[in-house]
């Protein structure tokens, strides 16, 4: 792997030094579990009724080592790479926390929340019938702390069991936790807020069973077990606070579940302000005011965040309200993929049904909006005013959802002002082909003034009558007012290619590069980590001829490339 360049201030290669960065917030401002062990020796499914969190201690991957690590998001927070390489840091990101050096805990903490499927809040899936078993089953966070000016939350994923586990193992595959240690990064530098990657950990020892496809298959399910190596990888964010995360909270107080249950709403509604929008909410406003300041930056961010999803083609696959960050971003890489050939009704989970779909994570989100809209009007100390607002920020969020759906579109065809119908045309004609969504629209960004550079894009000669193509293909070039004076179309040019990557992260790449990982070959993850690190960027003929092009026809229809159930 390259190493970045320098940064100011790098912290030595010790875990001491990161340590003493440690400032844990969310465990000095909310209240622990009442019935949780000091120790964090909880391991076992049980209901939890109250408290915001649960002190667990990681179970420690055996014969752990280091596969890979993200040298941007070590620069970013002050980390040198010789770190990544150090015995301390293998231990305490593979689980063992008995050699984090104070002022580290030696345990970590999972929270619980509420699970909320398209507005419609779920207890069947719960071992207890309750809803007080759901919560972070197999993911841990073990650090809280200020790098670089910024507090970070570090989460191990795949760290052993804790009280939400539902009878799980708690423990991650080496092939999800490829996807997702390469997915974040990938996220990130398509500029799509995202939790980050710090460290993927794999070990030699252990392994684990799940249910996953045949080599070949075409079953919509897994149609066999297999044994794959346990790997623990350790996401990066600024929280990991979930709608359904507050929503348990709501619950509680509607239904006076406890005698504390309004006052932690408070408190966990305070928290995710204090972390995620305090530079945009003042403390001096009451509380009811920073409250609907809150609703209405969130539903920014959502709205957002669900745009850019739609600008670079990704899924999310099962965007219910525990999926959906308090803070915006795109969390929890399970059943998500990256749309090749276009359809609308792209959706890589087999588990997740059309509602969550390429195309109607608009409307999730809408859904998602109004659990925390709902959540938030749970709190009892607003004035007629505010809840006014807060109804208002509800009913605007199709309007607004709307208005960045459109900006998407007129950034990604370059186009001086919206074009509805333009638009429309263009979808349909994409569908009827079908194309590769992201090589049309980077050979778009070229600005053809003829159909063949788009042809690189298409799976199959068009259905439709080439002079259709081309009809929108003119009407597109008037509608870019070239000759307007106001842009040149190298101006236009290079700032479609800066919306439109050139590179995204196709599962039938990342198929090989998790098996070869498997035996031990990890080079094939350090490659696609230099790509999909820089996926605006033409790079070289070797590349582009590799990661540049279309889904192979017999990868239609495989079963872990084209469909998979939650690759845990």
């Amino acid at each position: 792997m390259t190493s970045p360049g320098p940064v100011a201030q790098r912290l030595d290669a010790t875990i001491k030094q990161v340590a003493e960065h440690a400032s844990y917030s969310l465990l000095h401002t909310l209240t622990p579990d009442p019935d949780a062990t000091a120790t964090g020796e909880d391991h076992d499914p049980r209901e939890v009724f109250s408290g915001h969190y649960v002190p667990v201690k990681p179970t420690p991957l055996p014969d752990p080592t280091l596969v890979g690590y993200s040298p941007t998001l070590f620069a970013e927070l002050g980390f040198s790479d010789d770190l990544a390489h150090s015995a301390d840091f293998l231990l305490i990101f593979s689980g063992d926390l008995k050699a984090a050096p104070e002022p580290m805990r030696t345990h970590g903490w999972a929270t619980g929340y509420a699970l909320s499927i398209y507005g419609q809040e779920q207890v069947q899936q719960c071992p207890f019938r309750t809803g007080n078993g759901y919560g972070d089953g197999r993911a841990l966070s073990i650090l809280e702390g200020n790098f670089e000016g910024r507090r970070w939350e570090m989460q191990l994923k795949g760290a052993g069991r804790t009280p939400y586990c539902r009878g799980g193992d708690g423990r991650a595959v080496l092939r999800s936790s490829v996807r997702e240690f390469l997915a974040q990064e990938h996220m990130h530098a398509l500029g799509v807020p995202t939790s980050r990657s710090l460290s993927l950990i794999v070990s030699r020892s252990e392994g684990i069973q799940r249910p996953w496809y045949s080599e070949n298959s075409r079953s919509t399910n897994p149609d066999k077990w297999v044994v794959d190596r346990a790997a623990i990888s350790t996401r990066v964010a600024p929280s990991f606070l979930r709608v359904g995360q507050l929503e348990l909270f709501a619950r509680r107080a509607r239904r006076q579940e406890h005698p504390r249950a309004e006052a932690e709403l408070e408190q966990i509604l305070v928290h995710a302000i204090d972390r995620e929008y305090r530079q945009e909410i003042p403390t001096d406003l009451e509380l009811g005011e920073q409250l609907v300041r809150l609703t209405r930056a969130f539903r920014e961010r959502l709205t957002r965040l669900v745009a850019h999803w739609i600008r670079v083609g990704y899924c999310q696959g099962n965007f219910n309200s525990d999926n959906c960050a308090v803070g915006g971003f795109t969390l929890d890489y399970g059943p998500f993929g990256f749309m090749e050939h276009f359809d609308p009704a792209y959706q890589p989970w087999t588990g997740g049904g059309r509602h969550f779909a390429f195309f109607n994570q608009p409307r999730a989100a809408q859904q998602n909006f109004h659990m925390f809209w709902q959540t938030v009007r749970t709190w009892k100390g607003f004035g007629e005013a505010q809840l006014d607002a807060l109804d208002a920020l509800r009913k605007g969020f199709p309007e607004l959802m709307k208005e960045k759906l459109d900006q998407v579109w007129v950034a990604k065809l370059g186009l001086a002002s919206d074009d509805p119908t333009l638009v429309r045309r263009l979808l349909t004609l994409m569908q009827q082909t079908p194309v590769d969504y992201t090589i049309f629209f980077r050979e778009l960004s070229d600005l053809p003034d003829t159909l063949t550079p788009l042809r690189a894009s298409f799976y199959h000669p068009p259905s439709v009558d080439e002079t259709e193509w081309t009809a929108w293909l003119r009407d597109w070039r008037t509608a870019l007012r070239l000759d307007s004076g106001i842009r040149t179309a190298e101006q236009v040019s290079q700032q479609m290619k800066a919306v439109n990557p050139k590179y995204i992260l196709r599962e039938w790449l990342l198929v090989p590069a998790y098996t070869e990982a498997a035996q031990g070959d990890i080079r094939q993850i350090h490659a696609l980590q230099a790509v999909m690190t820089r996926p605006y960027e033409a790079q070289d003929e070797d590349t582009q001829g590799r990661y540049y092009t279309r889904k192979p026809v017999d990868a239609f229809g495989l079963g872990g490339v084209s469909h998979m159930s939650c690759s845990s």
